[in-house]
């Protein structure tokens, strides 16, 4: 018997239910598909049903590789990759159209999710991703300008994907069950972006700069990421307002004017 192991973040998802609202936000039939996280191949079971043209699965945990291996060792369309998807290069995705799944590691999704926002080849060459994150990141996720829950994972989301869905998933629907509610967030790349932005990193490293001091007015880090004279250069900014009150648009550029 496998059981799951809390370092690895693991809640296996066990609802066929919610498996099949999942599979069917996509048409996967003849598409090219990668799973994040299959575990012990609920989902994969049921995307392998629908046809698709080829299967990558990165699992992260030695024996449940081995058993996935063992259970598709005949099938030449499906692959096994025993890594840890913090490692995996998602500009390598060469099939187009690609779609991704991903039951995340709670204690990793949203590195994983910054890590292909900062991808380097853009557009890419995957058309959907389809993940399962704890409920209030997803909230974070989602989060439309000005709101609550609108921060730094909103603003760098939002520069690259559109949000095309989301549902809740109750703990019951795994096991073991998680202590919260889950969340089912669809993206779609976006093809066009209109603010360009040379370095994805430095979005990042400014998003956090002025979210770690979220209820404090942005004057002082925006001094810390611009010169006076470049900070002339932004109209319509009130200093004196707090992070949650800019808008993405004026963080991409503020990212812009500090590479210059």
């Amino acid at each position: 018997m496998i059981f799951a192991k809390k370092s690895l973040g693991q809640n296996y998802l066990i609802d066929k239910n919610i498996i099949n609202k999942i599979i069917n936000r996509v048409d996967i039939k003849n598409k090219n598909v990668i799973e994040i996280g299959p575990g012990k191949g609920a989902l994969t079971k049921e995307i392998i049903k629908k046809k698709p043209k080829s299967l990558l699965l990165i699992e992260k945990d030695n024996k449940l590789s081995e058993i996935l291996k063992q259970e598709h060792s005949d099938k030449n369309k499906i692959r096994v990759l025993n890594q840890d998807v913090l490692k995996f290069n998602f500009n390598n995705i060469k099939k187009k159209n690609s779609i991704i799944f991903g039951n995340l590691p709670y204690n990793i999704s949203s590195q994983i999710l910054v890590k292909i926002i900062k991808s380097k080849v853009w557009p890419p060459n995957y058309k959907d991703i389809i993940f399962m994150f704890q409920k209030e990141l997803g909230e974070k996720i989602i989060a439309k300008y000005p709101s609550s829950n609108y921060g730094r994972l909103s603003i760098l989301t939002n520069y690259r994907f559109n949000i095309v869905g989301k549902f809740l998933v109750s703990p019951n629907c795994f096991f073991p069950k998680p202590k919260v509610l889950s969340m089912i967030v669809h993206l779609k790349p976006k093809k066009k972006i209109n603010i360009h932005i040379k370095n994805m990193e430095k979005l990042e490293k400014i998003t956090n700069i002025f979210f770690s001091n979220k209820r404090k007015m942005i004057n002082k880090n925006l001094k810390k990421v611009l010169s006076d004279k470049k900070i002339e250069f932004i109209s319509n900014l009130d200093v004196k307002i707090r992070p949650e009150n800019v808008s993405p648009e004026m963080y991409y550029k503020i990212t812009n004017l500090s590479e210059n």
